[in-house]
């Protein structure tokens, strides 16, 4: 587990905006208001989303929203690391997955593009647009190497792809999600191998159950 502090340099403040406090409302609606306190996940995505990282005014502001000390929303902001704590590119955040499946597919040239392109790892690029890190598991190893940008998952990828859509990212263009490669989601490359002759789903190739034997009631004892 590694240690996760705030950000060295902070905003003087934070403040909600109006769709967010709306959206924070909504959440905090979902419990009885003595365990109001259960929607801080939800409102600092929401935060997460709107300034596009965690900052300490925030976590102050949530505190007070949600009637919750300070340090119990620093130690949920801290302990899960979807939570951005320091400022991240305001067009792409790369999440590379470098567990086992996607190393054995080649992470290892994705994180070199995005090192030669973008610059160091979790630092904030240049021009304030980018950044990239690598992250474990994402629960897509059948699509790997796969990254997650800002919402989405990339699958399938290879160093010119990866290239390629931090190029179009740079250009304002929105690269299409999914896989790079012949498939639908996780489906194999091409389309399905087995199970694809359609009588087993037309239902033309079923056939009446047999009656099973001693399938009679039982009688109970007189």
């Amino acid at each position: 587990m590694s240690v996760r502090r705030l950000a060295k340099v902070q905003p003087e403040s934070f403040a909600f905006s109006e769709a967010t406090k709306a959206k924070c409302d909504w959440w905090i609606a979902k419990y009885p208001a003595e365990r109001k306190q259960s929607a801080v996940i939800p409102i600092l995505w929401l935060v997460q989303k709107q300034e596009g990282w965690v900052s300490e005014p925030a976590i102050r502001a949530i505190g007070e929203l949600l009637d919750m000390p300070y340090i119990r929303v620093l130690e949920v902001a801290t302990f899960y690391t979807m939570f951005m704590l320091e400022p991240v590119g305001t067009t792409a955040l790369i999440q590379v997955c470098g567990t086992t499946p996607c190393m054995l597919r080649g992470s290892g040239g994705l994180m070199k593009v995005c090192k030669d392109k973008i610059g160091p790892k979790d630092t904030l690029s240049a021009d304030g647009r980018f950044t990239w890190q690598e992250v474990e598991c994402l629960g897509a190893c059948v699509n790997a190497p796969m990254a997650q940008i800002n919402d989405y998952y990339f699958e399938d990828l290879t160093p010119d792809a990866m290239a390629q859509i931090i190029d179009d990212f740079a250009a304002g263009k929105s690269p299409e999600p999914g896989p790079r490669v012949d498939r639908v989601n996780s489906a194999p490359e091409g389309g399905a191998l087995t199970l694809t002759d359609p009588t087993l789903y037309d239902g033309s190739a079923a056939k009446p159950i047999a009656k099973l034997p001693n399938s009679e009631p039982v009688k109970a004892p007189a």
